[in-house]
C-alpha cells in the first residue's frame, strides 16, 4: 500500500498524482481508514465475520466488463461523496486509487492492488478511480443487503448525522 498527498495538478485522474509527500499507515488510521494486505480469501472471510459482514458482491470495473458506460461510471465514482455505511473493498485483481480527505481538506491518495483490503468509515469524504490500466476486480462487503448509496458532497451534507459523527470521532481537534 502506498499513500500520499494528491498533487491537485490537472490531468488524467487515473495517473498517480503523487505530490511526493507520503502518508503513513498510522496517519491513515487517524482518519479512520484501515488497510490490510490479505493474500487469501479465507482470511478475508474471517475479517468479514469479525466485523459482521454477512453479504458480498463482486464488481469488475473495466471497459470490457462495463462497455459503453465505463467512462461515465468511473467519472461518477470519482465524484466526491460519502456513504452512511462503512465501506470495505478487497482487491481481487487489478489496481486503483481511493482518495480520502484529511483534516486539512487535502486529498490523500491510497494505491491499492491485488490482495489489498481497505475499510473506510461511514461519513468520510472519498472518491475512487482505476489506474491507467482501466481494470480492477473487487469484492464489496456489506453488513446487510448489498447496497451502494453515494451521497455526493453538497453544501448541506456536512449536517448529515454520519458525517457529523465521523468529524467528531476523527477530525475534531
Amino acid at each position: 500500500m502506498k499513500a500520499y498527498i494528491y498533487d491537485d495538478l490537472p490531468g488524467d485522474q487515473r495517473l498517480p498524482h503523487n505530490s511526493g509527500t507520503p502518508i503513513s499507515p498510522s496517519e491513515l488510521l487517524s482518519l479512520g481508514v484501515l488497510y490490510h494486505h490479505i493474500p487469501s480469501l479465507p482470511d478475508v472471510d474471517a475479517l468479514a465475520a469479525e466485523r459482521g459482514y454477512k453479504n458480498r458482491d463482486e464488481i469488475t470495473v473495466s471497459p470490457e466488463a462495463m462497455g459503453d458506460i465505463y467512462e461515465t461510471k468511473v467519472r461518477s465514482f470519482f465524484d466526491e461523496h460519502l456513504h452512511e455505511d462503512e465501506e470495505i473493498r478487497y482487491v481481487k485483481d487489478g489496481k486503483g486509487y481511493f482518495d480520502v480527505r484529511d483534516k486539512d481538506e487535502r486529498w490523500v491518495r491510497i494505491f491499492l492492488e491485488k490482495n489489498d483490503l481497505i475499510i473506510l468509515p461511514a461519513g468520510i469524504y472519498h472518491r475512487f478511480t482505476t489506474d491507467d490500466d482501466n481494470y480492477i476486480k473487487a469484492l464489496r462487503l456489506f453488513k446487510d443487503e448489498p447496497k451502494w448509496t453515494p451521497l455526493n458532497r453538497t453544501e448541506g451534507l456536512d449536517e448529515n448525522a454520519y458525517r457529523k459523527e465521523y468529524v467528531q470521532q476523527f477530525l475534531a481537534a
